[in-house]
């Protein structure tokens, strides 16, 4: 049942990140002159999600 549950989990942070790149790129596109900002936040936002995902595995491991 876990493992199911960091299935879901796992399709979440993909989805949250597919969003964050394509609203980065979307916005880099507009306005070249703040890809420098918009990439870092991108990529901060990116770790993040991924620290989520990666929670979500350790507790699935631990709740077994």
């Amino acid at each position: 049942m876990g493992v199911i549950g960091y299935g879901l989990g796992v399709i979440g942070a993909g989805v949250g990140i597919g969003m964050a790149a394509f609203g980065a790129t979307t916005s880099m596109a507009r306005q070249p002159e703040v890809q420098g900002r918009l990439f870092t936040t991108f990529i901060l936002a990116s770790a993040f999600v991924e620290a989520l995902a990666l929670i979500g595995f350790v507790v699935t491991l631990i709740a077994k």
